[in-house]
């Protein structure tokens, strides 16, 4: 009876819910037929200034990752560019905001949402600049998906900088010697069992050793490109405001993590400041003297409570750290501060 009780809770929130966006739908002329691909989200009023003009808040936070959440089937990638094209679909939105608290992540969400965050703002109907406000974290590809942003402002504490790439993988074959298992390996190339770890190191080629440095090379380069494009294209829509990357920057982009302080002397941020700082300068850019805040929430359905309740219950003994360890990969790239990557 309990639990049917509760069904009928959540079915009928499910029902006043879609009741109300079918009559959001009428109202604005869109046809309820229609179901939208992507994310489902709803706008939430986070400061209500009692103006007409909007900001969206948009949150970037903890390991940036392609991986599919387990509640709506969507990963931090979809939701942030439904959130942007929300963003931009919303004729009162004059301006978005980033909040950056993240060490990086994997090369390739880090990417994808450096081409969202650039296209929103060179591609929209209406130009919509968009301002990263750096929190704590803000380092490799935390800094990657703030770099297209067209004004960056950073705490003089924000630990942001780590430009660079690493990739992670063991080699256990010494453990392996000492229990008397040997590995007994069938290939169809020289180089198909690169970055495994059951191989002597001196089994390992210097050219198998020259290509995975080829490799990490090619996509340090890419970030360095990312970097330079993305700060001289703010410089140009601020038309000379802010700061300009140092002409030796490049001498900094080695691995290193920056205060904020540092970054704003060499260029990698326009400004020292907190959230508020960031509200303001999105307000001067957008040209508007006031407006609300607001953010754009995954909404969940009844089926997404039902996919909860049915699933086996995790007999995993977790210890809370108070933050999720990022998991690597071995053989995967990640733009991820050193300090997260051991």
């Amino acid at each position: 009876m309990i639990f049917a009780l509760i069904l009928l809770v959540l079915l009928g929130f499910s029902m006043l819910s879609n009741f109300g966006h079918y009559a959001s739908n009428l109202m604005r002329g869109k046809p309820v037929s229609a179901r939208a691909s992507g994310p489902r989200l709803e706008e939430v009023l986070t400061e209500d200034n009692e103006a007409f003009d909007k900001i969206a808040v948009i949150d970037i936070a903890g390991i940036i990752t392609s991986r599919t959440s387990e509640q709506g089937g969507y990963n931090m990638v979809d939701i942030i560019r439904a959130q942007l094209k929300r963003a931009d679909d919303d004729n009162r939105v004059k301006a978005v905001i980033i909040k950056v608290d993240s060490p990086g992540g994997e090369v390739l969400a880090s990417d994808e949402i450096y081409r969202a965050i650039s296209d929103f703002q060179t591609k929209a109907r209406v130009h919509k600049p968009v301002v990263a406000s750096m929190g704590n974290l803000a380092a490799s590809g935390g800094y990657y998906v703030s770099a297209p942003c067209q004004w960056i402002v950073a705490n003089d504490l924000t630990i942001t900088g780590s430009i660079g790439v690493i990739m992670h993988s063991w080699n256990y074959r010494g453990l392996m010697n000492k229990v008397g298992l040997q590995p007994d390996t069938y290939k169809s190339g020289k180089f198909k069992d690169m970055l495994s770890g059951e191989r002597e190191p001196s089994e390992v080629p210097p050219e198998e050793r020259e290509m995975v440095q080829s490799l990490i090379n090619e996509t340090y380069n890419k970030f360095k490109t990312a970097v330079a494009d993305g700060r001289k294209r703010a410089q140009q829509a601020n038309k000379g405001k802010g700061r300009a990357l140092d002409p030796q920057w490049t001498d900094y982009a080695d691995g290193r993590v920056l205060s904020g302080s540092r970054a704003y002397e060499l260029g990698f941020v326009d400004q020292l400041g907190n959230f508020d700082d960031a509200v303001a300068q999105a307000r001067t850019l957008g040209g508007i003297s006031s407006a609300n805040l607001i953010e754009y929430h995954q909404r969940y359905e009844l089926s997404d409570f039902l996919r909860i309740f049915g699933k086996s219950e995790s007999r995993v003994v977790k210890v809370d750290l108070g933050m999720d360890a990022p998991k690597l990969q071995a053989g995967q790239l990640y733009f991820l501060s050193p300090t997260f990557a051991n």
